[in-house]
């Protein structure tokens, strides 16, 4: 077996008005004006062909076996004022 690491750092322009609130076990999540909660995970895609379109699996025993490999998973969320153009 080797061991895979995956590295994934998204910056996004969002409203003021979301903010990173603690779940009640300590993970932050997203918390949206209208009353609901994003957390940003990540998700397989596939495709028969590198060149062709992407999509998610409907298969939950693949779906399965890829989340049964991941080990760890760290996901941190920071909020900053941007400055306006």
């Amino acid at each position: 077996m080797k061991k895979l690491t995956i590295t994934l750092q998204l910056e996004l322009t969002v409203p003021d008005d979301w903010a990173v609130v603690d779940t009640s076990e300590g993970t932050p999540v997203l918390k949206l004006p209208d009353g609901r909660y994003l957390d940003v995970a990540v998700e397989p895609l596939f495709a028969t062909d590198p060149e062709d379109n992407w999509s998610t699996t409907d298969d939950e025993d693949e779906a399965d076996e890829f989340f049964g490999r991941v080990e760890s998973e760290m996901v941190s969320y920071t909020l900053s004022d941007v400055a306006s153009a």
